[in-house]
């Protein structure tokens, strides 16, 4: 009998650390860890360079395509990752913000950085070189982009996904953040991933 009880004992306080450890990370925007696409993308930067995940090893990465004549989402967008940088103290330098031009027509190099040195001058912009290297990186992370004419030639503008792919330290798709998610949630989703959950 006392063996049955030991045993019993053990089985419980085992399934309790079990609970314990095997908790599983809650995260403010949709966890896509083990995603099979949103993997890597390979394009230029605004000095020619071509960049991949791999170059911001280390940092936590958010990935955002957009344009630079973009009326609202963009810029909230840039501005919102920004103000993470900033909450997150001392460990701002371990987040990386990739923006991956959907307009390269018009966001020539220049336009590129210059618009995102109003946010901060370490984001990264990319500028795919062709329509078809453009196309590719939008299938690889499931973005959707099309242009809509305006009254004039120039004066179109571009729907697309208003959200974030990130990546962690480890350049490993993780979350998914939904436009407008906010600064407080994905501070602590940066911090989380920082942390190694």
């Amino acid at each position: 009998m006392k063996f049955l009880r030991r045993l019993f004992l053990l089985t419980i306080t085992l399934l309790l650390i079990s609970a314990c450890t095997d908790k599983k990370v809650a995260f403010n925007s949709v966890d896509i860890t083990g995603a099979t696409y949103a993997q890597d993308f390979s394009l230029p930067d605004v000095d020619g360079k071509t960049r991949t995940i791999k170059d911001f090893a280390g940092k936590v990465v958010v990935v955002f395509f957009g344009y630079t004549q973009c009326p609202d989402v963009c810029p909230t967008t840039m501005a919102e990752v920004s103000s993470v940088k900033k909450a997150l103290g001392k460990d701002g330098d371990k987040l990386q913000a990739v923006f991956i031009s959907i307009d390269p027509e018009r966001d020539t190099a220049a336009v590129l950085k210059a618009y995102l040195a109003n946010f901060d001058e370490s984001f990264v912009a990319l500028r795919p070189a062709t329509p078809e290297a453009l196309a590719d990186a939008a299938k690889a992370f499931k973005i959707y982009y099309k242009k809509v004419d305006g009254k004039t030639a120039g004066s179109y503008t571009m729907d697309h996904t208003a959200a974030s792919y990130v990546f962690d330290t480890k350049g490993r798709v993780r979350l998914f953040t939904r436009y407008g998610a906010g600064v407080a949630p994905l501070t602590n989703d940066v911090r989380q991933l920082l942390a190694g959950n």
